[in-house]
């Protein structure tokens, strides 16, 4: 096949995009399709014609860096060009079979993507405008998920200007999580013990974003939980070496400690497989997807935090290590994720 795979974009996330989009297309070369890896902000010169685009190099891997990427430097590097699609990107997709989607937050995660490859009759891999939007708006699915009976950590959402540290002290208390809406990766949370802390992390959330959530802290484990073409994948745990699971932690090697398959009782993993597809069928999830839990250390709640409808494909990411505990490699998976497109 010949296979388009998007990276890249104007997100706080576009180095983890491109970590993952390098990776996925040296799998699908090693797979023997013919590949165009495409940063979708950036794009791409067609005037030598869309064909040459398509290899069968692989490309060189690309590191994450600790810190998010200065998005303000990358626009100015482009002519100061603010379109989220760059030159000849969608003729690109339109030459593909199909397009693997290699994205993660803003515009690649939200729908607006998926939505622009509808209008174009292209197919792509992972879930449809719809449920990208339902899961990348973190007020949506906790109202979703809370009409529907699945536990979520109880808490507020609103606009950052109405989001006051005395409204959070009276309507959620101490300890909290503070996130803004429609982030992933850990963009902008914080973690807050404190009143000190608060105006803080409330400013550093409404920095990504004009609507602001503030969940009560569930103290317990933390485990991630991947579907894959309708089953689930054996959770994986999640314990971080210091502080908590920040961008940090998630994107540098032996920051944290991944355990897979989670040390769960017969019973605890039952009720997370069956509140992940649960999860996945409310949101209206396509393909696959990985589902975010905290198991609460006194009441053994399982607690859903969030979807993720494009997780990471990096040397760290969670996905592939719940694929190859059931011996999916990471070839075998990236090939699985673009057939069911194809479906």
């Amino acid at each position: 096949m010949k296979i388009t795979v998007l990276a890249g974009g104007l997100s706080p996330e576009r180095d983890v995009s491109l970590s993952s989009g390098a990776l996925i297309a040296a799998s699908l070369i090693r797979s023997g399709h013919k590949v165009a890896l495409a940063d979708v902000y950036v794009g791409v010169d067609i005037k030598n014609g869309i064909d040459a685009l398509f290899v069968s190099n692989p490309p060189a891997p690309y590191r994450v860096s600790e810190a998010e990427p200065d998005l303000e430097k990358i626009i100015a590097e482009n002519g100061g060009r603010r379109q989220l699609i760059g030159p000849g990107i969608l003729e690109l997709c339109a030459a593909a079979d199909v397009v693997f989607v290699a994205m993660h937050g803003a515009m690649g995660e939200n729908g607006q993507l998926q939505a622009t490859l509808d209008n174009y009759g292209i197919r792509y891999t992972g879930s449809g405008y719809d449920g990208s939007l339902l899961a990348m708006d973190k007020e949506l699915t906790k109202k979703l998920l809370a009409a529907e009976g699945v536990a979520t950590p109880p808490g507020i959402c609103g606009k950052s200007r109405e989001m006051t540290a005395a409204r959070v002290l009276s309507e959620v208390g101490l300890p909290c999580v503070v996130k803004p809406c429609d982030c992933g990766s850990s963009v902008g949370v914080s973690i807050v013990h404190n009143e000190g802390e608060l105006e803080s992390a409330l400013n550093l959330a409404a920095s990504f974003g004009g609507r602001v959530v503030v969940e009560k802290k569930i103290c317990g484990r933390e485990f991630s939980m991947g579907v894959l073409d309708g089953q689930t994948l054996p959770a994986i745990e999640i314990i971080p070496k210091s502080g908590f699971y920040d961008y940090k932690n998630k994107y540098q090697g032996g920051a944290t400690e991944e355990i897979c398959p989670a040390d769960l009782t017969d019973d605890e993993a039952a009720r997370m497989s069956r509140a992940a597809l649960r999860v996945f069928g409310i949101l209206r999830l396509r393909g696959y997807a990985r589902i975010d839990f905290i198991l609460d250390s006194q009441s053994g709640e399982c607690y859903c935090l969030e979807a993720n409808t494009l997780p990471g494909m990096t040397p760290t990411s969670l996905l592939p290590q719940e694929a190859a505990a059931v011996g999916i490699g990471y070839d075998e998976l990236c090939e699985r994720i673009a057939e069911l497109a194809l479906r």
